[in-house]
């Protein structure tokens, strides 16, 4: 597995629309590449993705909206044959409380909904975090 991710960070919580999405992962070379993408950037291929993303966001709530997300690919074995192994995306989220205004990170251990394990997600990690 490598050490790649995904970091987005939403600069108004509960307003999904808006968003930087920024790859950290290394080259070939031992180089991490300077990498930001916008909503407007974002392939048209990628979106439903993107969208899984934020359905799984909002899964927080009214109190909770997130300010920043962590995606990490993870690869677990079924559970049904642990010859075999599922990669999926997990989900690490930095949320901000509405009227208190205090800060949480939540987990998959928090909302199982955070561990997305759809091909188009893992696809989407893949495609930004690729090594040139």
């Amino acid at each position: 597995m490598s050490n790649a991710e995904i970091q987005i960070h939403f600069p108004r919580p509960g307003e999904w629309e808006e968003f930087t999405l920024t790859p950290i992962y290394r080259d070939k070379g031992g180089y991490r590449p300077p990498a930001r993408f916008t909503q407007d950037e974002i392939p048209a291929e990628q979106a439903p993705a993107m969208q899984a993303v934020v359905a799984a966001l909002v899964g927080l709530g009214e109190d909770w909206q997130a300010v920043k997300v962590w995606a990490r690919l993870k690869e677990f074995f079924v559970a049904d044959n642990p010859m075999r192994t599922l990669e999926t995306v997990e989900l690490t989220v930095e949320a901000v409380h509405a009227e208190t205004k205090g800060r949480r990170m939540f987990t998959a251990r928090d909302y199982p909904e955070f561990t997305v394990a759809s091909p188009a997600a893992v696809d989407f990690f893949k495609y930004f975090t690729k090594h040139k």
